[in-house]
């Protein structure tokens, strides 16, 4: 059975395969912040054994970097923190906010500034890029965090949706500890190449929407709608013709967790660890939504569960639906 801890390059602690993702934290794009809920949300998180916070500037443009500060300030070191740089955001308020990469040296500087005031530390422990900037050279980019590494002000580096021939560039210049792309039941195209490029190059994978969003909580149903500031509005994947098969596959998984005794988030966060050297992302924006982590730990899922997963999927969800939608745009 594979451990429950982790050791990302650079950083000293076992980390909790589980992280906790922030975004929806930051309350855009998830219906508006929540400042107290979200600190009593990361302390719950804590409760549960994740000792890694995963957050971002753009999550709430700088809220949900707020709110891990001082979330960890009252409980200081308890946790490790990941964040992410290489989006740009202008615009007078959130409904109208326009985002665009943008990994350019100085933006990358002022960036990793912005985040140490806003988490209130003094060193980064994981800065990743968020999404490839096709404008700015990827050497260039890995460049300058080599250069803010060695001044102290991170720890480790990663990369967020990445190909493997982009994470090739940027190995070159700097050392890459981690990869964060989208993996859950529902959405698993890294299988073919990122997770084979993680082992064979010693990463970690910080699988985000581990729980598709909310999908695989089993609290949705047929009746679920979205508000128009909600992500999943604009998810096909919660759209009908398309809700309802993703449905009927959540009733079969629903069932064989049942069977192991596990709830359905457990058993759909358990699969992503057995993946490969993983650690999953549980989104959650109030503490209830935190409760179970602690479930996904000290089991895994059996060859037979496997089969049965894959059975599930080839029957009611055949064609999956990638999450290409929330891919932010390049700059003009």
């Amino acid at each position: 059975m594979a451990s429950d801890t982790i050791r990302i390059p650079g950083i000293d602690t076992p980390l909790s395969r589980v992280a906790l993702g922030t975004w929806a934290i930051g309350g855009w794009m998830w219906g508006g912040p929540d400042d107290d809920n979200g600190v009593r949300t990361i302390h719950a998180a804590l409760d549960e054994g994740i000792n890694l916070i995963d957050t971002a500037p753009v999550y709430g443009f700088g809220h949900s970097e707020e709110i891990v500060g001082r979330a960890l300030a009252e409980k200081p070191n308890k946790a490790h923190v990941a964040t992410k740089l290489g989006l740009h955001w202008v615009g007078e308020d959130e409904k109208n906010m326009k985002v665009f990469r943008d990994s350019r040296p100085a933006r990358i500087r002022k960036e990793v500034e912005d985040s140490l005031r806003r988490l209130r530390v003094e060193t980064i422990d994981l800065e990743q890029i968020h999404w490839p900037d096709d404008k700015t050279p990827i050497d260039e980019s890995a460049r300058e965090l080599q250069k803010l590494h060695q001044d102290g002000k991170i720890r480790a580096l990663g990369v967020s949706n990445f190909s493997p021939e982009q994470m090739d560039i940027f190995r070159e210049v700097a050392p890459l500890a981690t990869i964060q792309p989208p993996l859950n039941l529902f959405e698993r195209t890294i299988e073919k190449d990122i997770l084979p490029y993680a082992e064979k190059h010693n990463a970690v994978v910080l699988a985000y929407g581990a729980l598709c969003r909310g999908l695989l909580t089993g609290k949705m149903n047929r009746d679920t709608t979205f508000p128009k500031d909600d992500l999943r509005s604009n998810d096909p994947k919660f759209q009908k013709p398309n809700f309802e098969k993703y449905l009927a596959a959540m009733d079969e998984f629903e069932k064989l967790a049942e069977k192991r005794g596990k709830s359905v988030m457990a058993f759909a966060v358990r699969w992503v660890l057995d993946q490969g050297p993983v650690i999953a992302l549980w989104g959650a924006r109030k503490p209830g939504q935190v409760s179970g982590v602690k479930d996904v730990f000290g089991w895994s899922l059996t060859d037979e569960e496997k089969k049965a997963v894959d059975d599930i999927l080839a029957r009611h969800v055949p064609n999956p639906i990638d999450p290409t939608f929330m891919a932010p745009p390049a700059r003009d």
